[in-house]
């Protein structure tokens, strides 16, 4: 049996989650969004230096559900951004971004609607910005790529079907400490965006840099070389 232990930060504990509920804006839609990771779900969990969070344990089981797994060589960056521009609130306010949004969700966006599980990069605080800089042509796909990895955020974990939901179990929980984890998430995305700003990231490009105007006038399409 193919089983995963995640965990959701959250101000509440959260015995039974409840299908349908939450922000339909959220990165892969509306659903309930979880990690691999205890420590992140900890950071997640404090949303400020002044409450303590906690981070809800649960086991699920993968079998006989579709997943996503955004991570995976079948797919690029460029399947996730297309994803986030279909369900996050992009300021598309250029000519460029309202191009390349449209572009990108006709030729690389993924119908998440077909999964249980998805699984991909998460776009909070400064990484949903790396991704409005790709978008408005300010990036590069590599600097994208290598921007995800900033602050080694990792990756989360989306349950976003009814029978996804129900294979949930929960196991627990442990309370976070907002002292501890409000500091650590505002130092993690604090230095995440000092190295994006860093001299060595944005240092010039060579011609054969790949941006998001270069995608459209090339004609990609999802499966085409991107790097």
């Amino acid at each position: 049996m193919s089983k995963l232990k995640i965990y959701h930060g959250s101000t509440d504990l959260i015995e039974k989650p409840e299908f349908g509920k939450g922000k339909p804006y959220n990165d892969y839609g509306l659903g309930f969004y979880c990690t691999e990771s205890l420590d992140l779900a900890k950071e997640w969990a404090c949303v400020n230096n002044e409450t303590n969070g906690h981070a809800n344990k649960y086991t699920i089981s993968l079998d006989g559900l579709k997943v996503l797994d955004l991570t995976k060589e079948s797919y690029t960056i460029l399947n996730w951004v297309a994803i986030l521009l279909k369900f996050r609130n992009f300021d598309t306010n250029t000519p460029i971004s309202q191009e390349a949004k449209q572009y990108l969700i006709d030729n690389f966006y993924i119908d998440i609607s077909k999964y249980d599980v998805v699984i991909g990069y998460r776009a909070d605080d400064s990484y949903f910005s790396f991704a409005k800089d790709f978008v408005n042509n300010t990036i590069s796909v590599r600097q994208l790529n290598k921007a995800m990895e900033l602050g080694q955020l990792g990756k989360q974990v989306a349950i976003i079907s009814k029978i996804a939901f129900e294979n949930l179990e929960f196991i627990g929980y442990e309370l976070a400490d907002h002292k501890i984890f409000y500091t650590k998430r505002v130092a993690r995305d604090k230095k995440a965006r000092e190295e994006y700003l860093s001299k060595n990231f944005i240092k010039a490009t060579s011609v054969n840099e790949l941006f998001v105007m270069d995608i459209i006038r090339k004609g990609l399409k999802n499966g085409d070389k991107i790097l």
